[in-house]
């Protein structure tokens, strides 16, 4: 018999998944954004995030699958050009936060090691060197990518976890405090888009839908591992967010933005604290690009057994789907040709309007997985509202991030609607 997943196993799924990279790559975005409101537009993105996990808890234990999101999408809406666009479309964000994580990666490793004099080079061959080395042990063996993501998730928490511990020390008497105070906060809605762009930082949860076949004691535990999971993220990145401001100058802040959390370690533990962040910010990113290569490769392979894809998806290259291959090419692509923002903005607007339709399924289908409506109900209307109110904000900024992440929403249905036609 297969070994069940208990619940501390099932939790450090969710933790691991939402605190991979993401806190890594878009801490600086989200101060140069929100300002001392920081930690407020964390705390907006994580409100979401759990009222949207009360929906993935349903139909988790109605339609336990390890398809997760792309079953409950099925479910709720049938098998057709719709649903096949949006699982498509989970799958392209599998793509984006690749990216997201490999260009975190990039923008930390120079920092310990130079490899030429111009940085922003060094910053794509790490990336680019990162995401093969990762592509490699996914085909060499998956224990060994299990085993990885496994270590991992102790090493970074445990590292994040003495950052928060010294870092909240170090508040005490530190003259940046006070850019806390509201009068350095943004606009409301600044905040409200803020938290939406650094969506991406709490996406990993629904990673729990993937493993819940295998939960022991599934109604007990599956509930918990959700809403366990994304409560301590919140207060994980709420805090980590309140001891950068509280740390650093805004102006430092902005001069790092792609590798802050490692320069907010300095006034409390030195270079050395500098160089301990920066090694998990490698570890982080490393197990998250690890284990989303062969989540997006899982995804794609169970899209294409639905016929969403071509039956040519579910054939095997090496002794792994292809869609492996295919993942990471396009990977590489991304993570070479857009700015670390153009990938978080179409990440965010991409899970948040999946968000909204599986929140939406929950809604549609409350009495057959004996949830409440009401709750499915706030979630469908609040992500629905945050990504509109992103589009709307990062238009006026700019309109290139807009344009790629309504480019790709686009792709992915009209390469659905093709494929149906032809078939």
């Amino acid at each position: 018999m297969k070994n069940k997943i208990g619940l501390k196993e099932a939790i450090s799924i969710g933790i691991g998944g939402m605190v991979g990279g993401g806190i890594f790559a878009v801490l600086g975005l989200a101060v140069a954004l929100a300002k001392g409101g920081t930690p407020i537009s964390f705390l907006i993105a994580g409100f979401i995030a759990l009222i949207t996990s009360y929906s993935y808890v349903k139909l988790s234990l109605k339609y336990p699958d390890r398809g997760g999101t792309v079953k409950f999408v099925n479910k709720g809406f049938g098998i057709g050009v719709f649903s096949g666009g949006v699982n498509n479309l989970l799958w392209i964000s599998y793509i984006i936060m690749l990216a997201l994580y490999a260009s975190a990666f990039g923008s930390y490793a120079p920092n310990l090691f130079k490899l030429t004099s111009d940085g922003v080079l060094d910053s794509h061959i790490y990336a680019s060197g990162i995401v093969l080395v990762a592509t490699g042990i996914n085909y060499y063996s998956v224990s060994v990518v299990s085993k990885i993501e496994s270590y991992a998730v102790i090493i970074k928490l445990l590292i994040l976890l003495s950052f928060v511990g010294f870092g909240l020390y170090g508040l005490f008497g530190n003259p940046h405090l006070e850019q806390l105070s509201t009068k350095h906060w943004e606009s409301p809605f600044k905040l409200v888009t803020a938290g939406m762009v650094i969506f991406v930082a709490y996406e990993g949860f629904e990673l729990i839908a993937n493993a819940a076949p295998d939960i022991k004691d599934p109604q007990k535990n599956i509930p918990k591992a959700y809403y366990w999971s994304v409560i301590f993220v919140i207060f994980l990145y709420v805090i980590i967010a309140m001891i950068t401001v509280g740390s650093l100058e805004f102006s430092q802040i902005a001069n790092a933005q792609d590798y802050v959390l490692a320069e907010a370690a300095k006034p409390m533990l030195g270079k050395m604290g500098f160089t301990v962040i920066t090694i998990a910010a490698l570890i982080s990113t490393f197990s998250a690009i690890n284990a989303s290569l062969y989540g997006g490769s899982k995804v794609n392979y169970e899209i294409a057994e639905e016929n969403e894809l071509p039956k040519e998806f579910t054939r095997k290259l090496w002794n792994q789907p292809i869609g492996l291959l295919i993942t990471a090419i396009f990977t590489l692509i991304v993570v070479n040709t857009l700015k670390l923002e153009s990938i978080s903005t179409a990440g965010s607007v991409s899970f948040l309007l999946i968000f909204t339709i599986v929140n939406y399924t929950g809604f549609k289908l409350s009495k057959e997985i004996g949830g409440r409506k009401s709750i499915p109900l706030l979630g469908t209307i609040f992500c629905f509202i945050a990504m509109v109110a992103l589009l709307i904000q990062h238009y006026s900024v700019s309109k290139s991030d807009i344009l790629i992440a309504v480019g790709i929403i686009s792709f992915c249905f009209l390469t659905e609607y093709i494929y149906k036609k032809k078939r």
